[in-house]
């Protein structure tokens, strides 16, 4: 959600919104790396009839880096509107893929500095077609 919200806001020449300092972290995955994770998981036979698995890129991102990588991606600097922490915000989230990478041969490839240009060039291709993209 986030980079799909920064980017449109970055594109359009509009602030966002930083809460901190930008040391969070977070696992941005790559929706290709999602959807190989999901096949596996529905040609996953050999256990339960139902069972759990995280899917994440197993890389975290700071907010900071985050931006940095979408500025350049877009080729605008962003306007930020600087804001104290969230309440309740975590320092750091990230997806345990050890089961997922062990059992459905779970292996995210994308790396931020790679999907998201490729997300900037999906988007500028929706626009140009007239499709809003949130």
């Amino acid at each position: 959600m986030a980079i799909s919200k920064f980017t449109r806001l970055i594109e359009d020449g509009k602030p966002i919104d930083k809460f901190g300092d930008g040391s969070t972290a977070r696992d941005y995955t790559y929706i290709h790396d999602i959807v190989d994770g999901i096949i596996g998981a529905l040609n996953y036979k050999s256990g339960p009839i139902c069972d759990i698995f995280n899917l994440g890129g197993s890389q975290t991102v700071t907010l900071n880096d985050l931006i940095a990588t979408i500025e350049q991606a877009v080729g605008k600097k962003a306007q930020i509107n600087q804001l104290p922490d969230q309440p309740g915000d975590v320092p750091l989230t990230s997806a345990d893929v050890s089961k997922a990478r062990s059992l459905l041969n779970f292996n995210p490839t994308t790396h931020i500095a790679e999907g998201v240009p490729a997300y900037v060039k999906w988007f500028r291709e929706m626009r140009a077609q007239g499709i809003t993209v949130n």
